[in-house]
């Protein structure tokens, strides 16, 4: 592949709901450009984006891949994203390395929750949008009903570029509305058709809806537009952009990626009007943490950022980045100013799908690969030594799901550890934590799709299998009564014996742990407070109920004795122990549960459900609060024994419109008669 200068380059994400099709676009593009000579299809297991063995078993994208497509001397990066909302981190990591989106939508699907939620994170950061009916020659589809529900949804910005000639199983071909011509595809390829007179005046009115879009957003335009003026190429061209960029438009196409009808106009209109990298109203994904602003030019120095992964068995760590400024060639030496280290180039590449093709070198705008960067991950910068600059890292969602997990084989653990290790890398956006309480190895990410290809990846790519375990709930006990206890250690076996006697007083508290004296008259001697007050801390890691660490209780040692010879710290602290047991029983211990503080974002028509839930999990609705764009924040509070799998469940209740966070508040009280089951249950572990 040659060299690509930066206004030569356009960078697209592809993105839509799970099933819109977006993969089988791709291979479209690839077989319209010349880039394949058979179209690929999801179905058949033979796609360029979907290779690695998950993809292929799921029949679905997990991952971001990025296709380059040559056409009319352009190069078009797109990067494929998962749709699956677990993989929303994938979609971030491709967003931020383009100046556009295209947007697929199944058309007999209409707008899918993955659709919203992509549309409505791409208006907030501005970036241009061109939306792509997809499988429009789908059974019952009515393309005047699905353009009232994306104009419902997304307003009156939505403009076709180009509408279906036919719909359904008599869909044949598209009429491109800028030319006014209408196509019919065989095995891709147009053929010109001459349209009907109805057919003529409806493109002749969306015609005239793109030069008032065009005419607003341009001054010189407008006065064109309103003298009467027919606009010229380099007109519709200059506006359609200016339009687009500032989101005043968002070009609507039609076409059906199975059967490569429609992607020609599809391919124009991103080469036409979609920005190029150095175009200075484009949306730029990199902020800069430390260093110098850049601009998107091969005159600056060299930076570029690594926003994608890929862990090969037999490659090693694919590492994929976006040069920001200046170029990168075989000789460039890359200094990674995230982690302050040099780095050796593996090679460089573009990368389509895993397939690599060399390249002499890569400019600003476009995006490469090298494989090989020992110290590199997922969010750094690489830049010229000499002018240092650090882009920021991008923010993930916290996890919503965990999973306990530990190795089916005994001796798996560094093998486990070591694994997950690089599987973040290839995805940051889950999380591997080991509970410093419970002891237990965690993942967490956005849901159990994300959870179990990971689980999967474990055992294809790394030969590891694990077992998901029920979590250890971190409990707590305390007391809420006051007891006066005596705890006497006294042991004679010849020589030297041990005694030690000590009267304390346990009662609640509201600080986690305080130990206070008393003691009148040295019957117990101030060198053997430190003693007994050690005897009372190891004590309390195991209470007398469940056996979970004791907290908000206070211990006063208040009288005892000792014995000139056979005293020491060691019977004092024994003597603590025995009179912590007794004291715990006594004082009417009672079992904690952690509570959580959550907050819900859902549509207002699913809050009578989710507020049913909430009530189902022993939860309390604290309040509610309503957002600008009609949702609603539920905060409530529950106990996290209740809240494991609350992500899949409220995806369900709420067709994954719904999401939520989650932190830890407090202890509260259990319930005696959930307590009394927690107790039992403890008891029999011990036995």
């Amino acid at each position: 592949m040659k060299v690509y200068t930066t206004e030569m380059v356009r960078n697209l994400a592809l993105v839509g709901h799970s099933g819109s099709g977006k993969t089988n676009l791709t291979e479209a593009m690839l077989f319209q450009t010349g880039a394949t000579k058979k179209l690929g299809n999801v179905s058949d297991k033979n796609t360029l984006s979907d290779f690695s063995k998950e993809e292929m078993e799921r029949g679905t994208s997990i991952g971001t891949s990025v296709i380059p497509v040559e056409w009319r001397n352009y190069k078009v990066n797109i990067i494929d994203t998962p749709g699956y909302l677990d993989f929303v981190g994938e979609a971030y990591g491709a967003l931020r390395a383009s100046e556009a989106v295209l947007m697929v939508i199944d058309a007999a699907s209409g707008v899918e929750v993955g659709t919203e939620r992509m549309w409505k994170y791409t208006e907030n950061i501005g970036l241009p949008r061109i939306i792509f009916i997809n499988k429009i020659d789908g059974e019952n589809v009515n393309f005047r009903k699905l353009m009232e529900e994306l104009e419902s949804y997304f307003g009156k910005k939505v403009i076709p570029f180009s509408v279906p000639i036919g719909e359904g199983e008599s869909f044949e071909g598209v009429t491109d509305v800028i030319y006014q011509k209408g196509f019919k595809y065989k095995n891709g390829a147009p053929e010109e058709v001459e349209l009907t007179h109805d057919q003529v005046k409806a493109t002749e009115r969306m015609y005239e809806e793109i030069a008032e879009v065009v005419a607003g957003s341009d001054e010189v335009l407008m006065e064109k537009y309103f003298s009467g003026e027919k606009f010229t190429r380099e007109d519709l061209l200059r506006g359609v952009t200016s339009a687009l960029i500032s989101g005043d438009a968002v070009p609507l196409l039609v076409g059906s990626g199975e059967k490569g009808i429609g992607i020609d106009i599809l391919l124009n209109t991103i080469v036409n009007y979609m920005p190029s990298p150095d175009d200075e109203r484009a949306h730029m994904g990199f902020r800069v943490e430390s260093g110098d602003k850049k601009k998107v030019s091969v005159n600056e120095p060299f930076s570029a950022a690594v926003f994608k992964t890929i862990t090969d068995p037999f490659v090693g760590k694919i590492s994929i980045f976006k040069v920001i400024s200046g170029k990168l060639d075989k000789d460039t030496v890359l200094y990674n100013s995230t982690k302050d280290t040099t780095e050796k180039l593996g090679g460089l590449y573009v990368i389509r799908g895993k397939k690599q093709i060399e390249v002499e070198e890569i400019q600003a705008g476009d995006i490469g690969a090298t494989t090989k960067l020992s110290a590199t991950e997922t969010g750094d910068t690489l830049c010229d030594k000499a002018s240092k600059i650090v882009y920021k890292k991008i923010k993930y969602p916290a996890a919503v799901l965990y999973y306990a997990i530990e190795p089916k084989t005994k001796g798996d653990e560094e093998k486990l550890s070591t694994s997950l290790r690089k599987l973040k890398e290839e995805d940051p956006s889950f999380v591997i934590e080991r509970n410093a309480e419970t002891k237990q190895l965690t993942i967490g990410g956005q849901g159990q799709v994300q959870l179990d290809v990971i689980l999967e990846k474990l055992k294809n790519i790394f030969g590891v299998e694990v077992n998901i375990i029920p979590f250890i709930i971190p409990y707590r006990e305390t007391i809420k009564g006051t007891a006066s206890v005596q705890g006497k250690h006294k042991k004679q076996s010849g020589g030297a014996g041990q005694y030690g006697d000590v009267w304390i007083r346990f009662e609640p508290s509201e600080e986690e742990f305080v130990f206070d004296e008393e003691v009148f008259g040295g019957s117990v001697p101030k060198n053997y407070f430190p003693a007994v007050e050690k005897g009372i801390i190891e004590s309390k890691e195991k209470g007398v109920l469940a056996g979970y660490p004791v907290t908000n209780f206070k211990a006063v040692l208040y009288d005892g004795s000792y014995h000139d010879v056979d005293s020491n710290e060691m019977s004092f602290k024994i003597a603590a122990s025995l009179a912590f047991k007794k004291g715990m029983e006594e004082a009417k211990p009672v079992l904690l549960e952690p509570i959580m503080k959550v907050e819900v974002t859902i549509p207002d028509s699913y809050l009578g459900d989710v507020m049913g839930d909430m009530n189902k999990r022993r939860g309390r609705i604290l309040g509610m609060d309503q957002q600008s764009d009609g949702s609603q924040v539920l905060i409530a509070e529950a106990p996290q024994a209740e809240m494991f799998e609350y992500s899949i469940d409220l995806r369900a209740m709420t067709q994954g419109r719904g999401t939520f966070s989650m932190e830890f508040v407090r202890y509260e009280e259990v319930p005696t008669a959930i307590a009394e089951k927690i107790i039992e249950k403890a008891k029999q572990k011990e036995d």
